[in-house]
């Protein structure tokens, strides 16, 4: 495992970290305590243990040289597990314990017309995982034993309509929040139907013999909703998914959510490239001043109380959970394309082509406020 040092410099809001490889990178996970792995094209993954001063290049998986990591997550310093998004068996799962010196395959996708999209620890021995829809429902795994073992989610609710479809863009088309699961999907290829959001419901009921007892048997089902964002077919829809939960002011906690996407091969368009929910999915609102073009990646920043997105264009943040964005532009200083040419985020770090790997500093918020459109 080769070990090189960053040559950081401030530009945007993004200080840039050497990666010392040319990959196009869409994973990343900040596990917390300075540690943060990242993952791309050719089998590529890195690590950091200090915040992103050194991103070490992981040994490949055995197998792996021509797959695209699209996801990772991780535990901790030491154990994560890489997903490749392709057709079929390209799709696969490798665990790392020491650090990503060796790698074991523990699943490989079983459909032949199968292709995975997003990984999601929810926390420290259970994860799920997100694919196309197969014969006519969308695809769901789960692993409740730190990732060595992956079992088919049998929960109801998840059928697709035809063309139906999520993305792999960035890692973020599932998300959760406290014990609930949400995940986005595209437009439907050939149509203009709207995304979906699939959020999971607890739905109990009581025995058959006791009809007025207490609800003593709970089932996990999905339910969904359309959101009103772009919808010109295959490549378009929603992309990234993120979640915050608040405490109200009844003590009940709320969960606000932000989706973004847009149309990834026109990416100035910015029309229809987010919208909000504030009851936890069940209904959406588009954005009122939308993000200046798609974004394939967001996320909420609990520290300065704002959210972000990004994409190929540009970075923008908003204050108000989503109703309103406003776009990060470089200062004098910085280079012209600072903002621009990002795949993902996991705060504060964000992940682009060819090795690109930014940190968020503190955003000077006056002036990006100044600096509206």
């Amino acid at each position: 495992m080769a070990t090189t040092q960053a040559a950081s410099f401030a530009c945007a809001q993004w200080d840039i970290e050497e990666s010392h490889t040319t990959a196009s990178l869409r994973g990343i996970h900040n596990v917390g305590g300075g540690v943060a792995w990242a993952s791309g094209t050719n089998g590529t993954v890195l690590r950091t243990e200090d915040g992103g001063y050194l991103w070490q290049t992981c040994t490949i998986p055995p197998g792996a040289e021509k797959l695209d990591f699209r996801g990772v997550q991780a535990f901790d310093e030491n154990t994560a597990i890489v997903m490749s998004s392709g057709p079929g068996d390209q799709s696969r799962l490798y665990k790392t314990t020491d650090g990503c010196q060796s790698w074991k395959l523990v699943f490989t996708n079983p459909d032949a017309g199968g292709f995975w999209d997003t990984l999601r620890i929810t926390d420290a021995r259970t994860a799920y995982l997100l694919g196309d829809p197969v014969d006519g429902k969308f695809a769901m795994f789960f692993t409740d034993d730190g990732g060595d073992n992956w079992f088919i989610a049998s929960d109801p609710g998840r059928g697709a309509s035809p063309g139906d479809g999520a993305f792999a863009a960035s890692n973020s088309a599932l998300t959760s929040s406290g014990p609930f699961l949400f995940f986005g999907t595209g437009s439907s290829a050939g149509t203009t139907t709207l995304p979906h959001v699939y959020s999971t419901r607890a739905k109990c009921v009581p025995p058959p013999d006791k009809p007025k007892a207490p609800p003593l048997t709970c089932t996990i089902e999905w339910t969904r909703a359309e959101v009103p964002m772009a919808a010109a077919g295959a490549t378009s829809g929603l992309f990234s998914l993120a979640a915050r939960m608040s405490p109200t002011k009844s003590g009940v906690s709320k969960i606000t959510l932000v989706a973004v996407g847009g149309t990834y091969d026109k990416p100035e368009q910015a029309s229809d490239t987010a919208a909000t929910s504030e009851d936890g999915g069940n209904t959406w609102t588009a954005c009122k001043a939308p993000p200046h073009g798609y974004r394939s990646s967001v996320a909420y920043d609990p520290t300065q109380k704002l959210w972000i997105t990004v994409g190929p264009n540009g970075t923008d943040i908003s204050t108000d959970d989503g109703k309103n964005w406003r776009p990060l532009t470089p200062s004098s200083t910085d280079p012209a394309d600072a903002d621009k040419n990002w795949n993902a985020l996991s705060l504060p770090f964000v992940v682009g082509p060819h090795g690109r790997i930014g940190r968020l500093r503190t955003i000077d918020q006056k002036a990006a406020a100044a600096k509206k459109p």
